[in-house]
């Protein structure tokens, strides 16, 4: 198995209890830099892999195969972890690692569990509170949303359908014992007022 685990925005103290918990039990554990490895390193001593910052797609893509071949023996035969920087969902290269990994080894699973982003981190550190919807961007196209709240999640997968949204995810009181997860074929008519949907177009 290969985890991506998110190591917060890079101040150790903002590491989660679950990360930590993590980083001891995995067999190793693979960082992507230095402010990875300098978090990471009282727990562990991490694997530093390279992951160069350029636009060159063939110089990514070769990195990206080495990086996989040194971290699916690790994933096929027991834990390995990725420890990144925010969160592994959010405009991280983890997703792009684990297709790459796929391509050679798909029988290896692979989870993700979250880091402090940038994107919530960011209201502490600058001193603004965020009341009302807000648009997240890394410059590129608009293709999805993530809208809270949602107590009627079919009549607003309805209502997204017409603005060019066509797959939805909702969960419903999210890491409780009792949380729910539903895709756009089952879609509740009402759920929990802690209830968070994806919309994608």
């Amino acid at each position: 198995m290969l985890v991506g685990l998110g190591l917060g925005p890079g101040n150790p103290d903002l590491l989660t209890l679950r990360a930590v918990k993590y980083l001891k039990e995995a067999d190793e554990v693979f960082v992507p830099g230095r402010i990875a490895h300098d978090l990471v390193a009282p727990y562990r001593k991490p694997v530093m892999l390279d992951f160069p910052m350029t636009d060159d797609e063939q110089k990514i893509r070769r990195c990206m195969v080495a990086n996989a071949q040194k971290i699916a023996p690790v994933a096929d035969n027991g834990l390995a972890v990725f420890g990144i920087l925010g969160d592994p969902n959010f405009f991280s290269t983890f997703s792009r690692l684990c297709a790459v990994i796929a391509e050679t080894h798909p029988d290896i699973e692979f989870r993700t569990e979250p880091g402090i982003s940038s994107i919530t981190a960011f209201a502490s550190a600058a001193g603004v509170p965020v009341n009302t919807g807000f648009l997240v961007s890394d410059g590129s196209e608009t293709g999805a949303g993530i809208f809270l709240k949602v107590r009627k999640p079919r009549k607003k997968a309805a209502e997204l359908r017409t603005e060019g949204y066509r797959d939805f995810v909702l969960v419903e009181r999210m890491f409780f014992d009792d949380m729910k997860v539903y895709h756009t074929d089952d879609l509740p008519a009402e759920s929990d007022y802690m209830s968070v949907m994806y919309a994608k177009k």
